[in-house]
């Protein structure tokens, strides 16, 4: 698993890749945490690269997502593979944090 970040136009994208699952999801928590600055206020997490998602890290992205939303800053999840995607609708998680097609829908999305 790892996590590349660039900031573009006003958000920090957090791009993904590989596996996340219970053997590294402490590392995926903790990478994501090292990458948000205390003054981003648009958070997109990109998945196009993510080959699997376990339940541990759901809960790091769901943990993530709610200390954004502590400090008042916006997060959305984009580039979902279609195996990706169907966790985050059984789970229920795409009702919970938005969920878009591409980073330019994300940062359009959250960003008015």
């Amino acid at each position: 698993m790892e996590i590349d970040t660039v900031r573009q136009a006003g958000a920090l994208i957090a791009k993904a890749e590989g596996r996340v699952d219970g053997s590294n999801a402490r590392e995926f928590q903790d990478a994501l945490a090292a990458a948000i600055g205390d003054s981003d206020q648009i958070v997109i997490l990109d998945l196009e690269q993510l080959s699997y998602i376990s339940s541990a890290g759901l809960r790091v992205i769901l943990l993530t997502a709610k200390n954004l939303e502590q400090k008042q800053a916006k997060f959305a999840i984009c580039s979902l593979s279609d195996s990706i995607s169907e966790v985050f609708r059984v789970s229920g998680f795409d009702k919970v944090i938005p969920v878009r097609d591409s980073q330019e829908e994300a940062i359009s999305a959250i960003s008015d």
